[in-house]
């Protein structure tokens, strides 16, 4: 589907996003190896959370989806069955590298497979740990998958993180749930800790201490009532809309605003952004709040260090904010943006030249000159929700219409963003 973005004079309203995708992802997942139902409501349909449901119902789980509302029928830690066939992940980096860390004690053997992206995306850094813990999985492509798991004992171990990655820890504390011993994990940086959080809230016994963190494990887990709250990665394609878009004011409802995910807020403010927390709340131990933007004249800032994991997802749509912003913008430490659903520091590069936009890559980041102007052209998603909407919301400030192909990519994380975007 190719989609038309008309340039905006103004976008003012209240809307209310979907679902966070990460808890989505992680209560479909620990409902499943918990004992009893979890009730989910505010669930994310999108593709890649649907991936996830699917991939357990072929576990023997029995799982009912009403809209948003989501029941989980789950068995305990020890109820998954064998598979009758392959696992398909789809395009969700999230679902292969998690469910590899619960599928690797299990006392059967199964296969994970996705689409042509997934089978781009390294899946070496969640193999290496998991082996360390006894696994036994094989990768059939050179360190990406399919990956052939054959159902093992584990043992506890410590290991220390070699990139920030809340997947990869996510992935060794499930292991961790049915290993022998207590394992340790070390994390230099912290990444999003909905893991250690979700799990806690189900009776797992998981601790932090200085980014030192311990996992021990407990007999069983228990179903939970889960209030999933609005995606801050999908928030940020209309905080950067509202604070770039002329005589904007936008109110986002009821968005996740957990430490671990707010750098996109903290880089918006010390760009001068107008970005106002009102209405603070807690819900399932996450912390909740709508989000208030105004349009702004924006200054240029560095991105480096701690602040990178914390707003990995959200760059992109950082990037069109930083070429309104005055002066030049560099965002470093960004390595991993080489290996998401698209290199995106080559696609924002490359789409967002299409309409007359200079970013400058580099080896781990961008660099991103101020006041430039936006001209209307056709750009490409590279099949990468992510990219199609940063593109959407480039193309709010160009000088006509932009066209986006194969603009239903956004099915990923956020089916109904165009309409959205229109109801502004």
């Amino acid at each position: 589907m190719d989609k038309i973005i008309s340039a905006k004079t103004s976008l003012k309203g209240r809307i209310r996003i979907p679902g966070d995708k990460s808890i989505s992802h992680r209560a479909v997942m620990f409902g499943s190896i918990a004992k009893g139902d979890t009730n989910i409501t505010g669930f994310l349909t999108g593709d890649d959370c649907m991936s996830t449901i699917a991939c357990f119902k072929k576990l023997g789980i029995d799982i009912d989806v009403n809209g948003d509302n989501v029941t989980v029928h789950g068995k305990g830690l020890k109820g998954l069955s064998a598979p009758s066939e392959i696992l398909d992940v789809g395009n969700s980096g999230t679902t292969i590298r998690l469910i590899s860390g619960i599928l690797a004690s299990q006392d059967f053997d199964c296969v994970l497979n996705g689409d042509s992206s997934i089978q781009k995306r390294p899946m070496k850094r969640i193999i290496d740990p998991l082996s360390q813990m006894g696994a036994d999985i094989e990768s059939t492509n050179d360190g990406y998958a399919p990956l052939r798991i054959h159902g093992r004992r584990l043992k506890a171990i410590e290991y220390t993180m070699p990139v920030a990655s809340a997947q990869v820890k996510s992935s060794i504390l499930l292991a961790s749930l049915f290993a022998e011993g207590t394992t340790v994990i070390n994390e230099p940086v912290a990444s999003r800790n909905h893991t250690e959080i979700m799990l806690n809230y189900f009776g797992a016994d998981i601790k932090n201490k200085n980014g030192v963190i311990t996992s021990t494990p407990v007999k069983e887990l228990y179903g939970k009532d889960i209030d999933v709250p609005g995606d801050i990665s999908s928030a940020a394609f209309f905080m950067a809309a509202g604070l770039i878009v002329p005589d904007s004011h936008i109110i986002i409802e009821n968005v996740g605003i957990n430490p671990t995910r707010t750098g996109i807020i903290d880089a918006f403010k010390a760009m001068g952004g107008y970005v106002n927390i009102i209405n603070e709340r807690s819900s399932g131990g996450e912390p909740v709040a709508d989000i208030e933007v105004k349009t702004s004249k924006l200054k240029a800032t560095v991105l480096e260090g701690n602040i990178i994991p914390r707003m990995i997802d959200e760059i992109p749509v950082f990037a069109v904010a930083a070429l309104c912003a005055e002066g030049t913008t560099v965002v470093k430490n960004a390595e991993e943006l080489k290996v998401k659903e698209s290199n995106r520091i080559a696609t924002m590069s490359e789409e967002l030249g299409k309409l007359g936009i200079v970013i400058e890559e580099t080896d781990d980041g961008m660099i991103i000159k101020g006041e430039q102007k936006v001209k209307a052209g056709t750009v490409y998603s590279h099949m990468d929700h992510r990219v199609a909407m940063s593109c959407a919301v480039a193309a709010l400030i160009g000088d006509g219409d932009t066209t986006i192909t194969n603009a239903d990519c956004v099915g990923i994380s956020f089916p109904d963003f165009y309409e959205k975007l229109e109801s502004l």
